[in-house]
């Protein structure tokens, strides 16, 4: 646990306490009272509100849109099943920049919407619902439909021999099994839209706020640190306490149920009623998923000129245009993103395969709190973590602000709880006996972990690898603070090009936007090739 917790505690904890205390301190004194003078403001509680109601209306319409998903994954089994698997989960590796760029150009100015119809939503709810669901369609499709293929459906179909319809044996039986997987599921995404910055910075315009967007904009615009700092504590302690509540579904999920192989209960659709459901899911991932992806690319071949690369060779030029965006061509921030996503990717397996040896030890209660301590990055302010690299890494020996490592550890921080989660569940399945006859045999425990452990859990390396490269690729909101100019990542490139006006700075972030999406597909692609098939979770 000692490398994990001096990680954290020096590139977390101490940027996020450093950036509260200079907020809530006045001349070396603690200033309590500015908390409740700021959530007594009522543009701080417009934002507050609108953070909590449109979260809960984002979980909502995921759920709805995506439970018919994870049937159909759970119980058909068709051509294509896998193929189908691997681009519904695209979406939640991309960055929520390329989200919100893809939905401008399907619901934006001069979008595909506009352009057919007359019809703009962007700068409205609609556009941030529509893209939430987006991006959070897969956490619902692979939560609750893994859980459901390893439900006995003779429990159900017990019940229907007993005299219970079709929905009174779903009600009493199926329902209450997947309650807890349903609930963890939204959950997760009630965190995720909860702390929404990208997609509502984009789409949301200056008329709506999310806790994420309002911190940026009182940090970076308004200088405003007290208001800032008293925020990112709401956020703060609303996290925690959805992490709490996750990590008891989870448990509750564990203990109350007998799984069955995902094999067994998998079959080809029969009747017209299970063909349309068949076809009804067939056709949400191609209207939700494929056709803002499509539109995407096409409007970064549609130039001025009509389609062709113009767009794509602008990118070569830091000055096309007239545009002082970039120091450097923006084409440059696909290798930097690169080589800081390998970075990233290394450290956070290096820690987060730490972590995941020291979870598997039994240490009660202290590993239960690490255990939650590793997934706070993925639900407090990245912008406040961003901001706080830049004030508390600026003294020797950690004076790191000019340093190319800053952005991959910013970018390892949010890699790290996704390689815990991978790695744990196989950990846990290697019988400790395998390890005690490897000590029995004479190996140092060293040895016992290269020649015991790592042959069982190499797959898992490489999920865990492929999933903390691509989520590095897309972090934004910290290193929006501390990307130099002369080395932007894709992400920090986009944004900057969509802060632009003109037609060729709205080209070139479609095209980027597509380099980006293209990377982290293909990321996800060889992902899905190596995984388990019976991994129910993420």
């Amino acid at each position: 646990m000692a490398v994990p917790v001096a990680f954290f505690g020096l590139f977390f904890a101490y940027p996020v306490t450093a950036i509260v205390g200079r907020g809530l301190k006045a001349g070396g004194d603690w200033q309590f009272g500015r908390i409740g003078d700021v959530l007594a403001r009522p543009d701080i509680l417009d934002v507050l509100w609108f953070t909590t109601w449109q979260a809960l209306a984002s979980t909502a319409l995921t759920l709805l849109i995506a439970l018919p998903g994870a049937y159909v994954f759970a119980r058909f089994d068709f051509p294509g099943k896998q193929l189908l698997r691997a681009v519904v989960t695209v979406p939640f590796v991309l960055p929520t920049v390329v989200v919100g760029t893809a939905f401008l150009a399907l619901l934006g100015r001069g979008g595909l919407l506009d352009e057919l119809w007359g019809v703009r939503l962007d700068t409205t709810v609609w556009a941030i619902l529509l893209a939430h669901v987006f991006f959070n369609y897969a956490v619902v499709v692979r939560t609750v439909g893994g859980l459901w293929s390893q439900l006995d459906p003779r429990q159900e179909e017990a019940a229907r021999v007993l005299g219970a319809g079709r929905f009174a044996a779903f009600r009493r039986v199926t329902l209450p099994a997947l309650g807890p997987a349903v609930a963890a599921a939204a959950l997760m995404v009630f965190l995720f839209t909860f702390t929404s910055f990208g997609v509502v910075q984009i789409l949301g315009g200056p008329a709506y706020s999310t806790l994420e967007v309002e911190i940026y904009r009182q940090t970076a615009q308004l200088l405003d640190l007290p208001t800032a700092a008293v925020l990112t504590l709401v956020q703060f302690a609303a996290v925690g306490a959805i992490l709490a509540v996750h990590a008891a579904t989870v448990r509750r999920r564990e203990r109350a149920l007998k799984l069955v192989d995902p094999d067994l209960t998998s079959r080809r659709p029969r009747g017209p009623g299970q063909w349309a459901l068949l076809g009804g899911v067939l056709l949400t991932a191609l209207l939700l998923i494929l056709l803002p992806l499509g539109v995407l690319v096409e409007r970064s071949f549609d130039g001025a000129g009509g389609y062709g690369l113009g767009y794509y060779e602008a990118l070569q030029s830091a000055g096309s245009g007239g545009s002082s965006t970039f120091l450097v061509p923006p084409l440059e921030a696909v290798g930097n993103s690169l080589r800081y996503a390998l970075v990233a990717t290394l450290i956070a397996l290096v820690v987060g395969g730490l972590a995941a040896a020291a979870l598997t030890r039994r240490a009660g209660r202290l590993v239960r709190g690490f255990d939650a301590l590793l997934m706070l990055p993925l639900g407090v302010s990245a912008v406040t973590v961003g901001f706080g690299f830049l004030i508390t890494l600026d003294e020797p020996p950690l004076d790191l602000r000019t340093s190319w490592i800053l952005v991959p550890l910013a970018q390892a921080l949010v890699g790290v709880p996704f390689v815990v989660r991978t790695m744990l569940p196989v950990l846990r399945a290697v019988d400790d006996r395998l390890r005690e006859a490897a000590a029995v045999l004479g190996a140092s425990p060293l040895r016992a972990w290269r020649e015991v452990d790592l042959p069982l859990v190499r797959r898992a390396v490489l999920v865990a690898a492929g999933f903390a490269f691509a989520v590095s690729l897309g972090e934004f909101g910290a290193t929006v603070f501390i990307a130099r100019p002369d080395n932007p990542t894709l992400p920090v490139a986009v944004a900057r090009l969509l802060g632009r006006s003109g037609e060729l700075n709205y080209g070139q972030a479609m095209a980027l936007s597509t380099i980006l999406m293209l990377v982290c597909a293909v990321s996800l692609l060889l992902l899905e090739r190596i995984r388990t098939d019976r991994s129910g979770e993420f």
